[in-house]
């Protein structure tokens, strides 16, 4: 899947819509300019293509986790092992396995070169915009919806950081190449992010409850 380019959202939308609907308008809007936008990455050199951007394991468990924000965390955790093998920094730690629940198998670490797991990184990004999508047209009220985007813009702010360090390190031409659609996805999801409501505080959850 390409990457996100800017997409101006229809006036209309800023001035009428209710800030939920909105956002939901505008994670489609964002998703359509992706499929739109096939001429911005065709320079991705031929090595990088037809590989699967992530490992079995790790595929495996995105169909386990069918719950989207269960899912979107899978995917940042992908990322994240990704960039601890380009930047030499020690692997995320597992997550505490839940009571009457198995571990979870991520198998052996992905493998490649940096230009190749730097586009591994924007391909889940986009997948994981895909999933956001998909359940906002299935029901576009879902909290998770919400939940979930601001987990992606979160990890997305920390990539943001890293990639800045890597262009600066690097002149290789497929490594550049992966950054900036690294760079552009997770430039849109920030903007997105920066629209969603923030969640509302405990002690007011508890107030609502019966």
């Amino acid at each position: 899947m390409n990457s996100l380019t800017r997409t101006n959202v229809p006036e209309r939308i800023h001035n009428r819509a209710p800030a939920g609907s909105r956002t939901t308008a505008i994670l489609r809007l964002l998703f359509v300019a992706s499929m739109l936008a096939g001429a911005c990455f065709t320079f991705v050199p031929a090595k990088a293509q037809g590989r699967d951007h992530l490992t079995d394991a790790e595929s495996e468990l995105v169909r386990d986790n069918q719950q989207l924000d269960k899912r979107i965390e899978v995917f940042i955790k992908a990322m994240d092992r990704r960039f601890a093998i380009i930047t030499g920094a020690a692997q995320p730690a597992p997550k505490k396995k839940e009571k009457g629940k198995d571990q979870e198998d991520w198998g052996e670490l992905p493998t490649g070169t940096h230009a190749q797991l730097l586009e591994d990184i924007a391909g889940i990004l986009d997948e994981a915009i895909t999933n956001i999508d998909d359940v906002s047209r299935r029901d576009e009220k879902s909290p998770l919806i919400a939940r979930s985007t601001r987990a992606l813009t979160a990890a997305s702010n920390r990539y943001l950081a890293q990639l800045a360090t890597l262009k600066n390190q690097t002149k290789d031409p497929d490594e550049l190449a992966a950054i900036d659609h690294i760079f552009a996805n997770a430039n849109e999801i920030i903007e997105v992010g920066t629209k969603i409501p923030a969640p509302a505080p405990e002690s007011e959850k508890k107030k609502k409850k019966p």
